[in-house]
């Protein structure tokens, strides 16, 4: 099967847009070549991309697919004249949105970054937060953190905690259980104090042991035994604390970040 050209064009910087085009994930048969056309907001960049389109038309001789998210009327509908497969966020979902809520929508360019951008300032400040907490740096204002991620070194933390607040304003700090916890087989004392927000990941030995390997190879540190031990105590003790865990073997960050939202009380204005 043939290449297939995707645009996706955006009057601001294209998040919206770009999330939409997961879409294409449905389809792992047909591959997809992919061009970004952020801040499309006015008529000479509208013609610029239709001459895009139209000349990946004639490269492929298949539909380019369209996936857009323009505010402005005119702006879209010229865009729309071009020969293409478009995935039109407003028409699709904004406009019969108004419709059902009797309410004419807002269509400038960067809409979204203006009504949210409380949450925006949110997650900014989330970030900050996590960055700060991460791998158990400090432990000054834990107390305003939302989850604390405990688990072996290498098993996932940090990236789910940076996720957690790029996507969701989640204050997310995480903690590496160490040798001395597993000699005392109990969590360090500045965390138990906060048991309510603790959430652990645990990993399979073997993803563990390739993990640790590509950073010390040939260390104890990384050694299948040594994986296989901590891991079990890390397990035991999170069993004998009561905490939740995940498995971040087969899991992405998305899955598990899902889990974790699941488990934490969350503002309303962060419900999703």
């Amino acid at each position: 099967m043939g290449e297939r050209a995707v645009f996706i064009v955006s009057d601001s910087t294209g998040t919206t847009a770009g999330a939409l085009s997961k879409l294409l994930e449905h389809f792992p048969n047909t591959e997809f070549s992919i061009s970004r056309l952020p801040f499309t907001d006015n008529l000479e960049k509208i013609e610029a991309a239709q001459a895009s389109i139209l000349a990946a038309s004639e490269a492929n001789n298949t539909l380019p697919i369209v996936i857009m998210s323009l505010g402005d009327v005119k702006l879209r509908n010229q865009l729309k004249q071009t020969k293409a497969y478009f995935i039109d966020l407003f028409t699709t979902f904004i406009d019969p949105l108004g419709q059902e809520l009797n309410e004419t929508p807002l269509t400038g360019s960067g809409i979204a970054h203006g009504i949210m951008g409380n949450s925006y300032d949110q997650r900014i400040e989330a970030i900050n937060f996590s960055l700060n907490h991460d791998d158990g740096q400090t432990d000054v204002n834990l107390d305003q953190a939302q989850v604390i991620l405990v688990g072996v070194s290498r098993c996932g933390k940090t990236p789910t905690s940076l996720y957690l607040a790029m996507q969701f304003g989640i204050k997310a700090a995480n903690y590496p259980l160490i040798p001395e916890d597993f000699e005392r087989g109990t969590l360090p004392a500045s965390l138990l104090k906060h048991m309510d927000k603790i959430f652990g990941l645990s990993i399979k030995p073997e993803r563990l042991h390739s993990v640790r390997s590509q950073r010390r190879p040939d260390s104890f540190y990384a050694s299948l035994d040594n994986c296989r031990n901590e891991i079990k105590i890390a397990e035991d003790m999170m069993r004998s604390h009561g905490i939740s865990w995940a498995d971040s073997t087969t899991r992405s960050v998305e899955e598990l970040s899902a889990i974790i939202l699941q488990k934490i009380k969350q503002p309303k204005k962060q419900m999703h």
